[in-house]
């Protein structure tokens, strides 16, 4: 069995790295940034390098299925490289495959307000995908990045499924039908993301899990009622953790460069600060724990499996490419990614 994490947004140090492989991580996709530009996001994944090589004996950046297998089974964590935006394409169609031979992995394509991608689950008005957003799904699907739509608005996030030629994901989100609010996902979303081969990483986080963030028994009965609306396949973890995230960095993710007005992203005004650490997961040492609490919800041993890891892989393995980009492949696609069109209108419809 395989441990993954969708996604986190901790302030990653030795520590935390010591938290990862005391759970038995075997996978986690990090964030490396929320508003930042493209010249900030290369800073970032600098930063990043610099890292890991400081903790090589515990972690490794991962690019492919072969590389996250190799690194777990080396008793070391993969990092997946993300980023929860797509600012840092800064508009230009090139960065994509640019951030990709960098080692991006994940780009969410909006994060808590509208871009020049579509909108996100906070606006009031979604027009959708735009023709921009439109070839960036194309060149993040030609490249093997991972697609995510956690923080992306109901019509945007419908028409990337239809428009994307590979499965997507939801990092970290949870059912609407379950948990109302505006950064859980509506049916409608969910079962068109299953029906592609999409998957759902079902997150612990107060804020959106209402009464399921209770115990690790109320979170695995959240999971088997996911279950039941999109299918044990298209299911696994997203915690969406911010070990070590203090009130700046909770302003910065919130409110970027674009207002001076006070912003409370999941939460609300009447609770808008930092949210404690769940009694039950308070970091992921207690990861081996969410798979006792599917056992005793009823979950047979390959389910566990499924559920704590194994789904995440089936989807990497078919969205990640083959083998690493180099860059200097530069007279076509590197082998295993897709070579025909995505899915949706032709270019001339637009």
């Amino acid at each position: 069995m395989i441990f993954v994490d969708g996604l986190e947004c901790s302030n990653f140090d030795r520590e935390i790295f010591r938290e990862l492989r005391e759970g038995g991580l075997g996978c986690v996709t990090v964030t490396c940034g929320f508003w930042e530009d493209g010249l900030e996001s290369m800073d970032a994944l600098v930063a990043w390098r610099d890292l890991v090589r400081a903790n090589d004996d515990l972690v490794g950046v991962a690019t492919t299925v072969a590389e996250i297998e190799a690194i777990h089974a080396s008793g070391r964590t993969a990092l997946l490289l993300g980023f929860q935006n797509s600012s840092f394409l800064a508009g230009r169609i090139g960065y994509v495959e640019l951030f990709a031979d960098l080692g991006v992995r994940v780009g969410q394509l909006t994060y808590n307000i509208q871009n020049d991608v579509g909108a996100s689950c906070y606006d009031l008005v979604d027009p959708g995908l735009t023709r921009y957003g439109r070839e960036v799904v194309r060149e993040m699907n030609r490249v093997g990045m991972v697609i995510d739509l956690s923080h992306v608005g109901e019509r945007t996030s419908v028409e990337a499924i239809e428009h994307s030629a590979m499965p997507v994901a939801v990092t970290h989100a949870n059912p609407a039908s379950l948990v109302p609010h505006p950064r859980n996902k509506s049916d409608v979303v969910l079962k068109a993301l299953a029906a592609r081969g999409g998957m759902l990483g079902v997150s612990g986080y107060r804020n959106i899990s209402g009464q399921y963030a209770a115990s690790a028994d109320a979170w695995a009965e959240m999971v088997a009622r996911t279950i039941d609306l999109v299918g044990l396949d298209h299911v696994g973890i997203g915690t969406d953790l911010g070990r070590k995230v203090v009130d700046a960095d909770l302003r910065w993710m919130r409110q970027g460069r674009w207002t001076r007005t006070t912003q409370y992203g999941a939460g609300s005004a009447a609770n808008p600060g930092k949210q404690p650490p769940l009694e039950w997961f308070p970091d992921t040492r207690a990861f081996p724990g969410l798979a006792e609490a599917l056992s005793r919800h009823g979950f047979g041993p390959a389910e566990v499996a499924a559920v704590m890891g194994g789904n995440w892989m089936r989807f990497y393995r078919e969205v990640l490419p083959a083998q690493p980009l180099t860059g200097q492949n530069l007279t076509g696609l590197p082998t295993g990614l897709p070579t025909g069109p995505p899915a949706g209108p032709p270019t001339g419809e637009e």
